[in-house]
């Protein structure tokens, strides 16, 4: 296994440790949503320390900045280990929420730029968390990068339900006892699941029946476990449930996220017979037999496997009718001659940043989440604006919407990008065109209309982080898909700045000032109009982006139709060194 001992066994393709990693990578990423629960303490820390909506506005754009800046773990995530990247991630969570909690509890007294820097730190252990999670998954299962990328984010959106369900049950609606919750539950998590979340033999069987069906598998009892927790949080709130029913929900809630295991034990007891035949689809100088030493970690095995069989050799100069379309609107700096790599090779970092399709995913992509993040970020207010007498189930209800939307944006785009060759960024353009409609609900101000609002942005905002993850590996590679990926993460803070704390913030502060002419600071605002500009101005960006995304669409669609012209993901190239 990788990493392993020198008396290690041998490791076959599609063997029990992938499945064993993204088992773990769900407890993982369990704990990596701790972003998302900023709305459940975020009133604490503005009673008990006397903040006006402006600082805890800031304090949310802080919780975003945190979140969503993994350029450090997305450099490092090719030079160390998963587990480390894991450890520096726990250390980030121990120290910022730990810090919070200090300070809510007022046992020191810290000023508020201490609080946000300590916020900052705090919610950074996600991007530590995700980045170890989802680059050493996503090369663990090269060929299944849609699916696997919806799975891994979907249990990051789910996990804001784990938190309210645990907050409403277990923790007794403590906000106190959440953030010592955080501050010691995610390195504890982390610990008991970093060494399965490890480099391995990628998983290249993707004709095999029963790897499409524990990824079947693994996706329905994500769905049963995100449509439990909506249900046990919306009866807990409605209902007032005994203790002994509190415990008894709280335990079905850990055997659903224990449901992922069931796959590895399976295949432990009743393992299957590796087929021979398909070990030809390998280069024969990448043989999983190379993969098993006990170097295997130190040397970097899963780049090497991915650069030659998924994007071949680039020694070959023919201009074969491939090539020709990839040189058709490359949107390299230099045209004239091309010795780099191509789109769907392995690109390093600085080479992707010159392409112009690199940028254009990135503007498609502000304009879908950077404008879905402003609602997130101020849902509570929203709600509160139009009547909606319980937030707590608006911020459950966007994020279940958000988990379906990641799951079903994966696997859908995976269907039609195997069976149609329809690139992935079309989702982008459809949720977008959604989104258009769903900001102007949420302008009408109608409280009839908050909850279908609620539900078709949640849906349509998980479409945009399932669809965007694996596009980035289709077009620039694995090579540094770590940091490629967390910089277009950096969406979300520029959004929450721009979108959240300049514009939403500044609007809803000064209608709550006409509404209260003699208030000096007033805090609450009621009515349509605190946030209906914000809206129309959503919807425009919006409509933006859905232009942008067709002019990409048509750019990227040869590439699409050479990576999957034979049905699954192949580079020509690479077929054609094999015959």
């Amino acid at each position: 296994m990788a990493g392993g001992g020198g008396g290690a066994g041998k490791v076959k393709a599609g063997s029990r440790p992938p499945w064993v990693g993204l088992a773990a990578a769900v407890w993982v990423q369990m704990a990596a949503g701790s972003a998302y629960v900023f709305p459940l303490y975020s009133h604490a820390i503005k009673e008990a320390l006397g903040y006006n909506q402006k600082a805890i506005t800031m304090l949310g754009v802080a919780n975003d900045i945190g979140e969503n800046v993994g350029l450090v773990p997305g450099v490092l995530a090719n030079r160390l280990p998963p587990w480390f990247i894991l450890v520096v991630g726990s250390a980030c969570a121990l120290l910022g929420f730990g810090t919070l909690w200090l300070a809510v509890t007022k046992t020191l007294v810290m000023p508020y730029w201490v609080l946000c820097i300590a916020l900052c730190i705090g919610t950074n252990s996600s991007a530590w968390l995700g980045t170890a999670a989802l680059v050493t998954n996503m090369r663990n299962f090269p060929l299944s990068r849609g699916t696997v990328a919806g799975l891994i984010k979907g249990y990051v959106a789910v996990s804001a339900a784990v938190y309210t369900e645990t907050f409403n049950g277990m923790l007794q609606n403590s906000p106190t006892n959440l953030l010592l919750l955080l501050a010691l539950g995610i390195p504890t998590a982390c610990v008991l699941v970093m060494y399965f979340v490890r480099p391995c033999t990628p998983s290249l069987d993707e004709d095999n029946a029963a790897e499409h069906s524990h990824f079947i598998f693994t996706q329905i009892s994500s769905v049963v476990l995100g449509v439990y927790l909506m249900v046990a949080t919306i009866l807990g709130d409605t209902l007032k449930l005994s203790d002994t029913i509190t415990y008894i929900l709280f335990g079905i809630m850990i055997l659903l996220l224990l449901a992922p295991l069931a796959i590895p034990i399976k295949m432990t007891l009743y393992p299957n017979k590796p087929k021979r035949e398909k070990t030809s689809t390998l280069s024969p100088s990448y043989s999983t037999d190379s993969l098993s030493g006990p170097d295997q970690e130190n040397s970097e095995p899963l780049l090497g496997v991915t650069s030659t069989y998924v994007t071949g050799a680039n020694d070959s100069d023919e201009a074969t009718d491939v090539d020709l379309l990839l040189a058709e609107g490359e949107g390299a700096v230099n045209l004239k001659k091309r010795r780099g790599p191509r789109r769907g090779d392995d690109f390093t970092f600085l080479e992707a940043l010159v392409k112009a399709d690199f940028w254009l995913l990135f503007i498609v992509y502000f304009c879908g989440v950077g404008t879905g993040v402003t609602v997130l970020n101020n849902l509570a207010q929203v709600g509160m604006a139009v009547g909606a007498d319980d937030t707590t189930i608006l911020l459950c209800l966007f994020g279940f919407c958000n988990f379906v939307g990641r799951i079903l944006g994966g696997s859908i785009s995976e269907y039609f990008v195997r069976s149609r060759m329809l690139p992935r960024p079309f989702w982008m353009m459809c949720t977008q065109i959604i989104m258009v409609i769903t900001f102007l609900l949420f302008a009408t101000g109608l409280h009839s209309l908050i909850y279908v609002s609620t539900t078709l942005l949640g849906l349509c905002y998980g479409v945009q982080f399932a669809v965007m993850i694996p596009t980035v590996s289709e077009l620039f590679g694995l090579k540094d898909f770590g940091l490629m990926y967390n910089f277009m993460l950096l969406v979300n803070p520029l959004g929450a700045f721009f979108f959240s704390a300049l514009l939403a913030g500044y609007i809803y502060d000064k209608e709550a000032a006409r509404q209260h002419p003699g208030v000096l600071e007033p805090s609450t605002c009621l009515g349509p109009d605190c946030f209906r500009l914000t809206f129309y101005i959503c919807a425009f960006v919006c409509c933006c982006g859905t232009l942008v995304s067709v002019f990409f669409i048509a750019r990227i669609k040869p590439v699409y139709q050479m990576l999957y012209a034979s049905g699954s993901f192949r580079h020509p190239r690479s077929q054609q060194q094999l015959h």
